[in-house]
């Protein structure tokens, strides 16, 4: 069996299947890998990404589809962005006011008490007796005289800060005099940065930084603000006194201005996201029913009208859009009206035609019939008159049967059948004319059975032009009638190596009374519809009728048909682009260069002997890399498609070891004049 063509893509002209969902789309930057490609790995991966990518799919496809939804989401992000940028500028600018302020006031509050501090002890003692023996009452006062400052210091604060007394680094605390001293439960050592400490000991002003206070009856610690400086007690011994500052009312007033503008961008996220959906609404919903009133004009509903209120842009692009509506429903009414007038006409003069032409044809039989009788330029004439006479039969039938197509009354009466049959009886009936042109019709792939439901009389009509063409148009070179099945498609291709077709004509060939030398009449040859019917009969079936050729090179059409009646094809068995062209040739060439190339040796074939060598004009199938048109294009080869594929002529490159057919080898190395042949090409 050859091998099978590549599948067309569906929605192309000639397919009828449905488009795969979410195949050939594209999708976002963000989820493309996960949400189209496959991955590759393990199958535990490919579970996870499946599992992963199932329910992100909906989203995508609603996101993709839905302009309104993608509009108030920008607006929604967009807005979000500038909300948030604006709270941390107002946060960043509030926090800011309130630390400064907060600093300012808790310098002026700690100078004084650092004044006051000084002033202390550098005041006269107090006059008294000496109730611990000793020869001075000042000294006895040293022992309680930092904690009687820090109660002093503290006393005026009332929890708005606190008053921690340190010895100076360089001192003896151990003793009770020197000893850490703190307002208000702190915890004097721990709140107190060291580095704060060293940076007091070390100057002469007062230093400030921020910290966490902690407390000695398990409170929750709070930052604050702890500003710092070294004095003299009343003994002129150096300590370390400092004013902790907490920050939780600041931090209150900050947490309620994030909350406060938490809420309001909340509330101003969703307004703007309603603002967005309110406007694009009063333009998306005229986009939207215009939309679906173009689907119903598609529709053949050409009465369909939007409706326009208002004088705005979006009001005038509906009154547009319904006068376009409505010169297109008057065009295609006279259109129809034209069409249906000029089938009428074919048919009726198709019908009418029969009379006269049943009476002329009993006529010119019984002249015909006494040609013998007449001298030789009468005989001659009667012999004229007779082939005239089949052929303008043969063109009233055709169009006959074309205005059955175009009235839509050509009916199917599918059956399953052996298309090997059909190929048999065809060339039974083109033999003569084979034999008068000196062309051999060759059969190849009817080994097997090709069956599938379809017109017998249909498809013997479409193989018998294909066939009968090939001959007429193969120079005396052998046609090969290849079959072939596979999947749910059967496809029968004719090959003929005579003049083939130019660039373009591949589509061109199935208009009707289509001529490659328009200048030349068609005195020669068939009626100019037996492609026409022949397509005809093919989309009547749901199939393909497709060609292929290059000058000099030969043509191929292609027949593939659904096993099963009203099933769509998504593929044929038979490449569209012989194995044997130019084209194939070439790639068989770099293929086995590039191969060479890498150091690969080729596999050696064996001769084949004389009984089992293959007699068909077509080279064995060489290990090329895979075609990329002839199969793959889509069948779309009809009248008016663009699918057919045509191969520019190039100068044939023989490659050495190469098996290249006598007849192929022979039409390449024709001269460029062969493209000019006289034989019109009015298939």
């Amino acid at each position: 069996m050859s091998r099978g063509g590549a599948a067309p893509k569906p929605g192309k002209p000639g397919v009828r299947g449905g488009r795969a969902a979410g195949v050939g789309r594209k999708t976002t930057a963000w989820g493309g890998r996960i949400l189209q490609e496959g991955t590759p790995g393990s199958p535990v991966l490919r579970l996870f990404v499946r599992w992963v990518r199932r329910p992100l799919l909906p989203a995508v496809r609603l996101w993709r589809r839905n302009i309104q939804l993608r509009v108030v989401a920008s607006t929604l992000l967009m807005s979000l962005g500038v909300v948030l940028l604006l709270g941390f500028v107002v946060i960043g600018q509030v926090r800011n006011g309130l630390l400064v302020t907060k600093e300012k006031a808790s310098e002026s509050q700690s100078a004084g008490g650092f004044a006051v501090a000084k002033d202390k002890a550098s005041a006269p003692a107090a006059p008294g007796g000496q109730d611990d023996g000793s020869s001075d009452g000042r000294a006895g006062s040293s022992v309680t005289w930092r904690s009687e400052l820090v109660t002093q210091l503290a006393s005026g604060g009332q929890g708005a800060f606190y008053v921690v007394a340190l010895s100076a680094d360089s001192e003896d605390s151990g003793s009770s005099n020197r000893g850490p001293r703190a307002s208000g439960g702190v915890d004097p050592v721990a709140s107190v940065p060291q580095s704060l400490r060293d940076n007091v000991d070390q100057g002469t002003g007062a230093y400030k930084t921020y910290a966490s206070i902690k407390y000695l009856d398990g409170q929750e610690p709070k930052p604050g603000l702890v500003i710092g400086t070294k004095l003299k007690d009343v003994d002129g011994q150096a300590y370390q006194l400092y004013y902790l500052f907490p920050l939780a009312q600041e931090e209150k007033t900050l947490s309620l201005v994030k909350g406060t503008l938490a809420t309001a961008g909340l509330f101003l996220v969703v307004l703007l996201g309603a603002i967005a959906w309110l406007v694009v609404r009063q333009v998306v919903t005229p986009v939207r029913m215009a939309a679906q009133i173009a689907e119903r004009l598609s529709a053949a509903k050409l009465q369909e009208r939007m409706k326009v209120t208002g004088e705005d842009d979006i009001a005038r692009l509906g009154e547009a859009f319904n006068k376009m509506a409505q010169n297109l429903q008057i065009k295609i009414q006279q259109l129809e009206e034209l069409s249906r007038m000029q089938r009428r006409f074919v048919s009726d003069v198709s019908h009418e035609l029969r009379t006269p032409l049943t009476t002329v044809r009993m006529a010119a039989d019984v002249i015909h019939e006494a040609r013998v009788d007449f001298d030789p330029v009468t005989a001659r004439s009667a012999e004229l008159l007779a082939g005239q006479l089949d052929r303008f039969e043969s063109l009233l039938a055709d169009l006959l049967e074309i205005s059955r197509f175009d009235a839509g009354a050509a009916a199917l009466e599918a059956e399953p059948i052996d298309l090997r049959d059909v190929v048999r009886r065809v060339i039974e009936g083109a033999e003569p004319l084979a034999e008068r042109k000196g062309t051999r019709i060759r059969v190849v792939g009817d080994d097997q059975p090709v069956v599938a439901e379809a017109d017998a009389r249909r498809v013997e009509r479409v193989l018998r032009n294909l066939v009968v063409n090939a001959v007429e148009h193969g120079e005396g070179r052998d046609v090969v009638v290849r079959m072939g099945t596979a999947g749910g498609a059967v496809a029968v291709a004719v090959r003929d190596y005579g003049v083939g077709l130019k660039p373009g004509e591949a589509t061109r060939v199935f208009n009707r009374f289509w001529r490659a030398d328009p200048a030349r009449a068609r005195t020669t040859g068939g009626t100019g519809l037996g492609l026409s019917i022949a397509v005809e009969d093919a989309r009547l079936h749901g199939g393909w009728l497709q060609a292929w050729g290059e000058p000099g090179g030969g043509s191929q059409f292609r027949l593939t048909l659904p096993r099963t009646a009203d099933e769509p094809l998504r593929g044929s068995p038979i490449p569209l682009e012989p194995e044997d062209s130019r084209a194939a040739r070439e790639r068989a060439r770099q293929g086995a260069a590039a191969e060479q190339g890498n150091g690969l040796r080729l596999a050696s074939v064996p001769v084949q002997p004389a009984a089992t060598r293959s007699s068909l004009p077509v080279p064995p199938r060489p290990p090329v890399p895979p075609r990329t048109s002839g199969s793959a294009a889509d069948p779309t080869a009809l009248p008016g498609g663009g699918g057919a594929r045509v191969v520019p002529r190039v100068s044939d490159a023989r490659v050495e070891g190469e098996s290249v057919p006598s007849q192929a080898a022979d039409t390449a190395a024709a001269p460029a004049a062969a493209d000019q042949e006289e034989s019109a090409r009015g298939r």
